[in-house]
């Protein structure tokens, strides 16, 4: 724990009571160290909001204590599959308005990549030694933020009593396992396995028609996309053809029998996708008055009703070959894609079920969860998560009550996906994308805002409620 002496650093607070601490004055409490574990992006940009908002803070990283498979350096925030923060268009892309929100935020995780990003021409992309050095730099050289290289080999000692849990997909054993002993079995995985979503305002319902099987639930719970036999065929050729990435060496192959690749599927059968996602019992096509021959369900992903999943196509195909393969299917010519499928070596909680609207743990409120074990996808929103997670931690050492970003935000869109937005039954990691935002009204007058007009709006949007947001923040940690 941090010596008291370091109080003299920070000014004082009016005594104020806190539910936690109650035999504490709140200038004492703000004094105790809130724990961070992982110092990947996620706990890099955690202690960062947190030593900002005057809290000491003790970061835990194991390495190079204990290494992992896919890490090669000693480096906090490395990046270790990929140098692109993808596109910084803070106006049409919906991660570049993240970058511009974390921004506005005094990230630290999006200083160091403007001091080393590399010519990657609308994208932001970096030098990988780089950044991860001068993120160390800057976190070393922060005297609240108490650096420790160590593992934290399961759940945290009790007299911690504010952590963050920012370990992302790998890990360690001792600690994952200590986590879904807490959860439960079925409420962490250790791999994703993915299928495709799309934006349900591109799929042609001129085509495709809403129906559940034998009209149960609702009636009309899923979007239908028929195949007779031709296309079917067509469509399976397709699909065995296709350029397929493999698995790294240390992930083994997680092969479920309850949920497999399409690919592996359709190789075991031409006809087993039929009997399978794809059987087409109980549903009858309006256009036809018949049963087709396979079809392809789309369900519904969030609250908002604006993503839908293809059900059973967890794919280990290309990002590209998805693409072309995808939109073979009737309905589904012109789609875009919210996220492409995959299946690979993660770790992340059932978030909707398991977390509340502040990121903490539910059944063990001192734990908080941020980054990519939250259920987010990529490094920026991995670490728009940790900020958000170290900004509450801090609300909540201050004595005040966390608020959360609008939802018309970025920040505000993916934290209420992960907390509970999404189908918890459903629940897969996601990137940032404007299927995430609620919908945003056209003038009076005027007809739905489409394409690249409704993205400019919700750009728009997010960054004037994120900035009143702030504003907010800001007036409230100076009283």
């Amino acid at each position: 724990m941090m010596e008291i002496k370091l109080a003299d650093r920070w000014p004082a607070l009016p005594d104020r009571p806190h539910k936690g601490i109650p035999a504490l004055t709140m200038t004492q409490q703000s004094h105790i160290p809130v724990h961070v574990v992982g110092g990947g992006l996620a706990g890099s940009e955690a202690a960062w909001q947190l030593a900002r908002a005057g809290v000491p803070t003790v970061l835990h990283e194991m390495r190079p204590l204990r290494g992992t498979e896919a890490h090669q350096g000693e480096g906090l925030a490395e990046l270790v599959c990929s140098n692109s923060f993808r596109s910084d268009d803070a106006e049409f892309n919906a991660v570049g308005l993240l970058h511009e929100e974390m921004r506005r935020l005094g990230s630290l995780i999006m200083a160091a990549a403007e001091a080393h990003k590399l010519p990657a021409g609308g994208a932001l992309a970096v030098d990988r030694e780089g950044f991860s050095a001068e993120v160390t730099a800057r976190l070393e050289a922060e005297p609240l933020i108490d650096i420790r290289r160590e593992e934290v080999d399961g759940l945290p000692p009790e007299e911690w009593d504010s952590v963050i849990l920012a370990t992302g997909p790998l890990t360690s054993p001792a600690l994952a396992g200590a986590v879904r002993a807490l959860t439960g079995t079925d409420d962490l995985a250790f791999f994703d396995a993915i299928a495709p979503i799309v934006h349900k305002e591109s799929v042609n319902l001129e085509r495709a028609w809403f129906q559940s099987r034998y009209d149960k639930g609702d009636g009309a719970d899923y979007i239908n996309c028929p195949l007779d036999q031709t296309q079917y065929d067509a469509f399976i050729d397709a699909i065995l053809g296709a350029g397929k990435t493999e698995f790294k060496e240390w992930e083994g192959t997680p092969y479920f029998e309850g949920c497999l690749p399409i690919e592996v599927m359709a190789a075991r059968g031409r006809d087993t996708p039929r009997f399978g996602s794809m059987k087409p019992v109980g549903l009858t096509d309006p256009q036809t008055g018949r049963r087709p021959h396979a079809v392809v369900q789309l369900r519904q992903d969030n609250a908002l009703g604006t993503l839908y999943n293809l059900v059973g196509f967890q794919t280990k195909m290309k990002y590209a070959e998805q693409v072309r393969v995808f939109r073979m299917i009737p309905g589904l010519e012109n789609a875009e894609f919210a996220r492409l499928g995959g299946l690979h070596r993660n770790t992340f909680l059932n978030s909707p079920l398991l977390l509340d609207a502040n990121l903490r743990l539910k059944l063990q409120p001192r734990l908080r969860f941020a980054g990519q074990v939250t259920g987010v996808e990529g490094y920026v929103e991995s670490a728009a998560i940790g900020g958000l997670a170290g900004r509450f931690a801090a609300a909540e050492r201050h004595g005040d009550i966390p608020s959360q970003p609008p939802a018309t935000t970025a920040h505000g869109a993916l934290l209420s996906h992960i907390t509970g937005g999404a189908d918890a039954k459903t629940f897969q990691p996601m990137n940032v994308n404007f299927g995430l935002f609620p919908l945003i009204d056209p003038p009076p007058g005027k007809k739905k805002i489409k394409g690249r007009d409704r993205k400019a709006a919700m750009s728009a949007r997010a960054l004037t409620d994120l900035d009143t947001w702030l504003s907010a923040q800001n007036r409230q940690a100076a009283e």
